[in-house]
């Protein structure tokens, strides 16, 4: 949605245009459900999240200043997804999932998420296949250090190393496609 449409919708909604709410929720609805849902992996909870989001934009219409709609409502959810898992421990996979999301809805706007989650997975996939293996057991499937150690029959700092390799790889990989490199410190942050 471009955003002179976006801004036009926007001023509409302020005005209470139902119409144009409408079509605000219709664009954007389904895109933000699949994003809480990448981490929250529960169906009810993130259509209470979307809904949250699109009644609070409904309510605050007369005030809110938005300059970018599209990082606004995906910060919204951001911050109602934290909301929801506060209460509870944040797995490293829902920690790096909401990074890497938030990072691929900066509002330049240069890097769609699905784009960076693309050239992750590229990366994850050019990794050595037992880096690859310990990577993605680690990220992916929240494994501990402990049990991909276990199961692979090697030491936890042997797991450790692997995962090392395996960020120091994305991580130049990444810089040399001039990625953001907040995203390493991010993937960094979640692995130690």
């Amino acid at each position: 949605m471009k955003n002179s449409y976006s801004q036009k919708l926007l001023d509409g909604v302020a005005l209470d245009n139902k119409e144009a709410f409408e079509e605000i929720y219709n664009h954007y609805s389904k895109e933000l459900f699949f994003y809480a849902f990448r981490i929250l992996n529960k169906s009810d909870v993130c259509e209470d999240v979307v809904q949250n989001v699109f009644l609070d934009l409904w309510v605050k219409r007369k005030t809110l200043r938005i300059e970018n709609l599209k990082a606004y409502l995906f910060r919204c959810v951001k911050n109602q997804v934290l909301n929801k898992i506060r209460d509870r421990r944040i797995s490293d996979e829902e920690l790096t999932r909401i990074n890497i999301i938030d990072l691929g809805m900066d509002s330049s706007g240069h890097i769609e998420f699905k784009d960076l989650e693309n050239i992750l997975d590229e990366q994850v996939s050019a990794l050595p296949t037992r880096c690859r293996e310990i990577f993605i057991l680690s990220r992916f499937e929240q494994m501990s250090n402990k049990e991909i150690a276990e199961k692979l029959g090697i030491s936890v700092q042997g797991v450790k190393n692997q995962i090392s390799k395996a960020l120091m790889r994305i991580r130049q990989q990444l810089m040399d496609e001039e990625i953001i490199v907040s995203l390493i410190f991010t993937l960094h942050m979640c692995f130690f």
